[in-house]
């Protein structure tokens, strides 16, 4: 038994609906030190000394895992930063974000630039927060010495990241930054649109989303997640594809799974909740990068969350200002910011395809947890840190952007009415959100853990 799960209780959260790994229950947590220590029947009264707060029927799931976030800070950190970014999450019931290399300035590529960013963070940090390195052309020297400093593996792209100080790995580079992650027992995670189809598509330009649809086919993730499988096979590296949008990658990634490699692979909320026929002419807020696609193609993403051949849900929230988004595909800045609505936005669409709050809670906090190492967070059970999300289900509100928390209010979300409203939010038993109020910043600045 762990010192924390010894020690006196401080805290107990009663709830009907306390979701756990075994299934949504009514139940009462006790937490001491920071710690979950037991998760008792509905009916225990709090133990001697322990604080009762009563949830009533609101939902208790696990704090939200968030492992896709560009915070851009420093550098530009009028697109966002880490003070907004974590007060966002926080409102939004995400108790823990990775930090994007990308498009901060400098981008997490050496040891120094780590270090840049780690100063900027702490003192802003509302949430828990670590660091995704970077893998870029002539920085395989510096991989080593970044995951001897803590990141939670590489990040690469194998089309252009869209900023100059992040290129993309060619062929070689990709085969020497993975055969040195594999050394490392890392984590390759890779933006997956081959360029080659991307150059042989038609080029991006005007207000018709069609027109930019057809600029990103499908065919140049399904080609590059293959690749990506096959470097997976041949060098052992443990790989994972990020914000996955073509369900014609699925099938690959199907197989490798059923071969025993070390392929996982991540969607959106947005590829969950919004679709290529709904966005209307000029309106860039909705432009990312691989797109938002047809309908039917969603169908397949939940198909294959559902059956685990998908491990997560992520936001890849990737704002800018205001400016960036001219109503031309062509020219505007390519990302959603959603950190705040991620789980509002799933759970309304999941609701809908008769999933469960379990399932939510698997997809976006255990699942992003797992990928991660982050063996404390994720779920509520003895030993995990006592980091909740509280949640009311069955209530709506419609978005409007003004009142969210990202440093800039474009959001694809604006005007929709969602369901789930974020009641509090807590951070090792530590209430940090509640009703829309934020407490001040108690996140640590998290590193992997070290194998023992």
């Amino acid at each position: 038994m762990s010192t924390e799960e010894s020690a006196p209780a401080e805290l107990a959260l009663r709830s009907t609906r306390v979701v756990t790994p075994d299934g949504i229950r009514p139940a009462t947590v006790t937490v001491a030190a920071g710690r979950i220590t037991a998760v008792l029947p509905y009916e225990a009264g709090p133990p001697p000394g322990a604080a009762l707060t009563d949830l009533g029927d609101d939902a208790l799931l696990p704090g939200l895992v968030d492992t896709h976030v560009h915070v851009n800070d420093p550098g530009r950190t009028a697109w966002e930063g880490f003070w907004t970014a974590t007060r966002a999450a926080a409102a939004g019931g995400v108790t823990t974000l990775l930090d994007m290399p990308l498009n901060s300035i400098p981008p997490t590529t050496t040891v120094a630039h780590l270090r840049v960013k780690q100063d900027v963070a702490r003192p802003k940090a509302h949430v828990d927060v670590g660091f995704w390195g970077g893998a870029v052309p002539a920085n395989t020297a510096d991989l080593r010495p970044l995951h001897d400093a803590g990141v939670f593996g590489f990040k690469a792209f194998l089309s252009p990241s869209g900023v100059d100080e992040f290129p993309a790995l060619g062929p070689a580079d990709l085969e020497a930054a993975a055969a040195r992650v594999a050394e490392l027992d890392g984590l390759l995670i890779v933006h997956a649109e081959d360029p080659a189809h991307l150059e042989r598509a038609p080029r991006p330009g005007g207000p018709r989303y069609t027109d930019f649809l057809a600029s990103r086919p499908r065919t140049a993730e399904n080609e590059a997640v293959t690749r990506l499988v096959s470097v997976s096979r041949r060098l052992g590296t443990r790989v994972h594809v990020l914000h996955l949008s073509s369900s014609g990658a699925l099938p690959a990634i199907a197989a490798a799974k059923a071969e025993g490699l070390p392929v996982t692979a991540e969607t959106c909320p947005h590829f969950l909740t919004l679709t290529a026929e709904e966005v209307p002419d000029g309106a860039t807020e909705f432009k990312c990068c691989p797109p938002i696609r047809e309908a039917a193609n969603q169908g397949a993403l939940w198909a294959a969350l559902a059956d685990g051949t998908l491990d997560c849900v992520v936001s890849d929230h990737s704002p800018c200002t205001t400016d960036l988004k001219v109503p031309d595909f062509g020219a505007a800045w390519g990302g959603i910011s959603s950190l705040q609505l991620g789980l509002p936005a799933v759970w309304t669409a999941a609701r809908r395809r008769g999933h469960t709050l379990a399932d939510v809670a698997r997809w976006m906090a255990t699942g992003p947890a797992a990928l991660a190492g982050l063996h404390r967070k994720g779920a509520v059970e003895p030993g995990r840190d006592a980091d909740f999300t509280v949640l009311d289900p069955e209530a709506a509100f419609t978005v409007d952007p003004a009142a969210l928390h990202h440093r800039n209010h474009v959001t694809a979300y604006a005007g929709r009415t969602l369901h789930g409203v974020v009641r509090s939010t807590w951070l090792r038993g530590r209430r940090i959100a509640h009703d829309g109020a934020l407490a001040e910043p108690a996140g640590l600045l998290l590193e992997r853990q070290r194998s023992a």
